[in-house]
């Protein structure tokens, strides 16, 4: 196998999806094992793959339509093939960074003839190397999808799981810190209530009612993690509890996040990136999927339990429909609060 010594590794995704492609680049790194492989993503996503075992630099790109001038598109060409990279893999099929490679002479440049959907494209038409997907991407872990594309390319058979940034001392001290804000009591239950649009976001009636249930049962104190932009929300669903419960949105980083979320006895979530980012961590969860299917994007993690209730209509492909001002959707409503706490007890017994 001819061996590659400095690759760059295109995935201009979303936090979730850039945590599962670090498992693509763990089989990268086995057969290329004295390669140097730099990551180019969005800023939004940089601490999930900085101080990253697996990664030797993080390259951000910076793209805004309405801002870049194709002169800053040209100077990224520049730095890109002043790096001397001898492969690209694309876990995006994006047009631009497709481009940036191409323009800037990469020898091989490898990519799949699809990755998100089935839909056929052009961009494949700047790779060296097109890489077959011939599973269904909707019944397939969208991890396994990322790796199918380095098994293709390199011709190994293995499987790996993601690989989060390491937990640096000070997140450690940020973590201690937030807890210290909580009762002491034997379990630390932690809630992610929102997720990126109202179709991953379960109800907060249930989660009320899963939080009585558990307060009951169990000396616990419960906290809200989640972005900046969730601590509104999370203070709506607050103000609903009849339990105390911490907001730590918006107080955390992403090293942060991970470091509090493997502290706790439970992590009871929404399907949202920092879902992916606490599987990492082993920590014992239960995830509600509404729109989206757990056959796709189930965390990967031994103690995680996922929920959904398998609608006609999921994986919801169209974001325009009735479901969106239906203000109790049934891929939502049906995700029961007997059915989370069964889980929850489970994991907890």
């Amino acid at each position: 196998m001819k061996q590659y010594k400095n690759i760059l590794v295109n995935a201009l995704v979303n936090l979730g999806d850039v945590v599962l492609t670090t498992s693509a680049i763990a089989l990268l790194k086995k057969a290329y094992p004295q390669a140097r492989i730099t990551m180019l993503v969005k800023p939004v996503v940089r601490e999930a793959v900085e101080n990253n075992q697996l990664i030797d630099e993080v390259i951000v790109f910076q793209y805004k339509a309405k801002e870049n001038s194709i002169g800053k598109m040209l100077e990224m060409v520049k730095d890109i093939k002043y790096r001397h990279f001898d492969l690209s893999i694309s876990f995006d099929r994006k047009l631009r960074p497709a481009l940036l490679c191409w323009l800037a002479g990469i020898p091989t440049r490898v990519g799949p003839d699809k990755v998100f959907d089935d839909k056929p494209s052009k961009v494949t038409w700047l790779y060296t190397d097109v890489m077959h997907i011939s599973h269904d991407l909707n019944t397939t872990l969208q991890a396994e999808t990322y790796q199918t594309i380095v098994r293709e390319f390199t011709g190994l058979k293995d499987h790996a799981e993601p690989v989060f940034a390491r937990i640096t001392d000070v997140a450690e001290k940020k973590a201690e810190e937030l807890l210290s804000r909580l009762p002491q009591t034997e379990k630390r239950i932690a809630l992610c209530v929102k997720g990126t649009f109202e179709l991953k976001t379960w109800p907060k009636e249930y989660f009320v009612k899963v939080v009585d249930a558990l307060a009951t049962d169990y000396d616990a104190a419960f906290f809200i993690v989640g972005a900046p932009n969730d601590r509104g929300y999370a203070d709506e669903v607050i103000a609903a509890m009849h339990q105390p419960v911490m907001n730590f949105c918006g107080e955390t980083t992403l090293v942060d996040l991970a470091a509090i979320i493997r502290k706790a006895d439970l992590l009871i979530t929404v399907d949202t990136g920092a879902t992916h980012i606490a599987a990492t961590t082993g920590v014992k969860m239960v995830t509600m999927y509404g729109c989206t299917s757990p056959d796709r994007w189930h965390p990967l993690n031994k103690n995680a339990r996922v929920l959904t209730s398998r609608e006609v209509c999921c994986p919801c492909t169209v974001r325009a429909n009735e479901c969106h001002t239906n203000p109790k959707p049934s891929c939502l409503w049906h995700i029961t609060p007997d059915m989370v706490l069964n889980e929850c007890i489970a994991l907890l017994d």
